[in-house]
């Protein structure tokens, strides 16, 4: 039988459609796993038995004997069949790992069609862990915030290549469509080496579909309130044995700019996006080969766009012209050359050239970045032997990246100076290695380290370490430490503060940050009659050695940016803690309630000169989520209901938030928690569905975002302090439409 290597298969309903968290082990041992989200599972073989046991709530249980190594196919019959119609279980929308060291969850197809999901930064509103916010009032640019961190600080990878970083990183988060994506894994504290040394408060890893797995052709079209249409359309299909192709193909458009507070500002851009991208996928024997290639082109039309101008601006409009062309690929090859022992050998390869030519009044921003990166990654599998099953696994490797950018800003109204050079290029080598351990079902630690050289800052070394404690069946222990590092970029990753009349004091030389994450982490798994409750509690430190800081405190006209190295005794860090309830309290009736406190604070200087410690501006203190599903038992109907608390937060030093929101000098006060509800209701058909929803059905929306919005020409004009709904209530409607494969695909 060869028992060293690892068993494969694929669980699947009677009707072929695959069961995800199926449970697969061994016959009298409590060795097993749980099956992913296509009902794939990969499981080690023990020396006591060859039975493998298959079973699923609702279904009848399986025993297979295992005789060779071929990939098995698992068919489960439900235990109760109505007049022929078949009452399944509801699919898993979020799957949190029990047996994995990183404390990761990954969001499946059911939990991004639980709302519109038009792109990534659409994908989180059901989500307590990431918060997702508009990042200024003019250009509709989103910034998530992981662990009570910005964005930059999360290392966003698509299929394990570079995704959201550098010039992308404004932007990026919607140039990844919602009905694109197969899955997104989220892992909080630091992750594995083997993706690089970028992760400090985690990471977030975006799988498309796949030409082998999906649909011959699927379809998803979607309008809403302010007369923004969106477009999608997918395929994959079998051209020769073992080889497939896909196309991803994505339009969207909105057709008029909206001014609801009148403040003479379009609250968002009208937008024009396209989007086209082709795959491949060939697996022979032990060979595997997937390609990847997309082109993409944005375009957005802001700022004071609409009818009714002030009389002062009315001859001279501010205008918001943002244009974005990119291209992307990638080239994977894998290759298994010893089966007994799972022996392998990857090569990962990846480029992207990102070009965009900004306006922002008499602001222009024009800067392009080309990254070429490559993965090449050995790995190993063993058993230690023993009467008690445990498993090593080492993993190792070389990477490259190259970054290059040109990069020009020009400050018209400035002549100190009027035109910034940021020119630069970093080529980073690095060696890595991974040995990940497991002992029976009750322990896993996965310990990594890196070494990498910059051509900017030179050595630097990364080691991280994730453990896993599992003392009962119902009661898992985590906890993780380690390093990330990144290579700032001072205006993609805060492009926020050029719609405004600040002033901007770029230190000469900035310098790479660095930050220690440590984190800790425990899950209950508590039977209610045959229910069952998950109850989660998680903290989280941040502490930055050195970070980039973005003064906003020290003077209402201005933005300072340095290192905080550069201020004698700053400091920056994060703490972040959240407890999280999920059940499902009936058939196809599911209950999430989760809290997060997060405390970030840094290090700045007031408009007397002095340097203290503060919480960080326009970062909320708390959130809330309780969100609610329920399908039928048919799969007929499905109801979603999410309601948010926004906690509060404050504003920089030298405004105080009050009516009309002009600024004044004096200690600036919190700015007020805020709710927000969002409903959907979805009408399931054979091959097609359709959904109606709401977002922001509270209403609730910032009072005057933009300051001085009537004089953007004026020294206190400033659209980049929001921290809460630019737009109010919106209606959207969307169908879905998916021509299955044959049965004999």
């Amino acid at each position: 039988m060869g028992m060293q290597a690892q068993i494969t298969g694929v669980v699947l309903d009677e009707h072929g459609e695959p069961l995800v968290g199926a449970n697969i082990y061994w016959a009298g041992t409590g060795v097993g796993v749980a099956t992913d989200l296509d009902g794939n599972f990969t499981l080690m073989p023990v020396k006591t038995t060859r039975l493998l046991v298959a079973s699923f709530v609702g279904c009848h249980n399986d025993t297979i004997e295992v005789k060779n190594r071929e990939p098995l196919t698992i068919v489960l019959v439900d235990e109760a069949v109505l007049d022929e119609v078949t009452i399944t279980e509801r699919k898993m929308g979020v799957i949190k790992s029990r047996v994995s060291a990183f404390q990761t969850e990954t969001i499946g197809t059911e939990e991004l069609c639980r709302a519109a999901c038009c792109n990534l930064s659409e994908a989180f509103e059901t989500n307590a862990s990431v918060d997702v916010a508009y990042a200024d009032a003019a250009t509709g640019a989103k910034q998530i915030r992981l662990l009570g961190l910005s964005g930059t600080y999360v290392q966003l990878i698509q299929e394990n290549t570079p995704a959201v970083r550098g010039l992308a990183q404004t932007f990026g988060l919607e140039y990844i469509p919602g009905p694109w994506m197969n899955s997104i894994q989220v892992s909080k504290g630091t992750s594995s080496v083997i993706n690089g040394y970028e992760a400090t408060s985690g990471q977030i890893n975006v799988e498309l579909l796949k030409p082998n797995t999906q649909n011959p052709l699927s379809l998803n079209l979607m309008v809403n309130s302010e007369l923004m249409a969106e477009a999608h359309l997918m395929g994959g299909w079998q051209i020769a044995p073992s080889l497939y192709t896909g196309i991803l193909a994505h339009y969207g458009q909105s057709f008029m700019a909206m001014d609801e507070n009148h403040d003479s500002f379009a609250d968002m851009p009208k937008t024009l996006n396209a989007n086209l991208a082709n795959r491949w996928f060939y697996k022979h024997d032990d060979y595997t080969f997937q390609a990847f290639v997309r082109g993409l082109y944005d375009r957005r039309r802001g700022g004071q766009i609409v009818s009714h101008h002030s009389s002062e601006s009315a001859d001279n409009p501010y205008l918001i012209n943002l244009n974005t062309w990119r291209v992307e690929g990638f080239i994977k090859n894998g290759y298994v050359y010893d089966d007994e022992s799972g022996s392998s050998i990857a090569l990962i390869t990846a480029v992207s050239y990102h070009n965009l030519d900004n306006t922002y009044g008499l602001r222009h921003w024009q800067a392009s970045q080309l990254n070429v990166y490559l993965n090449g990654i050995w790995q190993r599998n063993w058993e230690g032997g023993g009467l008690i099953d445990n498993d090593h696994r080492l993993s190792a490797g070389v990477s490259v990246n190259y970054d290059k950018y040109n990069e020009r800003l020009q400050f018209p109204e400035s002549s100190d100076p009027a035109m910034l050079n940021l020119d630069r290029y970093e080529v980073v080598p690095g060696l890595f290695a991974e040995y990940s351990y497991k002992y029976s079902e009750s322990l896993s630690l996965v310990a990594g380290v890196r070494a990498d050289y910059s051509t900017r800052y030179g050595f630097f070394f990364t080691p991280r370490m994730n453990i896993r404690y599992t003392p009962f069946a119902w009661w898992t222990l985590r906890a993780s430490a380690g390093m990330g590092y990144r290579a700032p970029n001072a205006i993609a990753d805060n492009a926020y503060i050029l719609p405004s009349s600040r002033q901007l004091a770029l230190a000469e030389n900035i310098r790479q940050e660095r930050a220690v994450n440590t984190g800790i982490s425990t899950t209950f798994y508590i039977p209610l009659g045959s229910r069952q409750l998950q109850l989660s509690a998680e903290y989280y430190y941040t502490h930055f050695l050195n970070s980039l800081v973005v003064d906003l405190d020290q003077d209402p006209h201005a933005v300072h940016i340095y290192n905080q190295t550069d201020l004698p005794g700053a400091r920056s860090f994060a703490h972040s803690a959240q407890v999280e309830a999920s059940i499902e309290v009936l058939r196809g009736w599911t209950w999430t309630a989760a809290f997060r406190w997060t405390d970030v604070e840094q290090t700045t200087v007031d408009a007397d000169g002095n340097a203290r410690l503060r919480i960080k501006p326009l970062t909320s203190r708390f959130k809330g989520v309780i969100t609610t599903s329920y399908q039928t038992p048919l799969k007929k109907w499905q109801f979603d209901v999410t309601a948010q608390f926004n906690g509060v937060s404050r504003m920089p030093g030298g405004f105080v938030p009050m009516g009309d929101f002009l600024g004044g000098y004096g200690e600036p006060k919190p700015i007020t928690w805020y709710p927000q509800l969002m409903a959907q209701i979805t009408k399931y058909f054979r091959t097609c569905s359709l959904y109606l929803g709401a977002e922001n059905m509270t209403n609730f929306k910032q009072y005057m975002p933009i300051i001085d919005s009537f004089q953007p020409y004026g020294p206190d004009f400033d659209a980049s302090m929001a921290w809460g709904p630019i737009a109010g209530w919106k209606v959207y409607l969307g169908f879905r439409y998916d021509l299955e494969k044959p049965d004999n695909d």
